[in-house]
C-alpha cells in the first residue's frame, strides 16, 4: 500500500465565533491485492454546531472516486485508490 495523500481537509469545520476543526484526508493506493474494512461515522449527518455555530462538513469514503457507504468491506486490486475524508467539527457560537 502506498500513501498518496495525507492532509488537512481545509474548510471542513463549521463557521462560528470559534470555527470547527478541519477533518483529515487520507488516500491510499493498493500495490498488491488487499482487503479493507471501514467502520466510519458522520457520513450521512454532519457534525452539529453549538450555540449558533454551523455544522461541520460530513465525511466521505471513496473508492476510485465512487462514494462508499459509512460501513463497508471490500477488496482492492493493484492501482485502486481508497480515499477517506473525515468530517469537520461543528462551529461554536454565532459566526461574526
Amino acid at each position: 500500500m502506498r500513501v498518496v495523500e495525507y492532509a488537512l481537509r481545509r474548510d471542513s469545520g463549521g463557521a462560528g465565533e470559534h470555527h470547527g476543526g478541519d477533518g483529515v484526508i487520507r488516500e491510499f493506493e493498493a500495490l498488491e491485492p488487499l482487503s479493507y474494512s471501514l467502520i466510519t461515522e458522520r457520513r450521512r449527518h454532519a457534525p452539529p454546531g453549538a450555540d449558533g455555530g454551523e455544522h461541520g462538513a460530513p465525511g466521505r469514503n471513496l473508492l476510485d472516486g465512487e462514494e462508499l457507504p459509512p460501513k463497508a468491506i471490500g477488496r482492492l486490486e493493484p492501482g485502486q485508490r481508497l480515499r477517506i475524508e473525515t468530517p469537520g467539527g461543528g462551529g461554536h457560537g454565532k459566526p461574526g
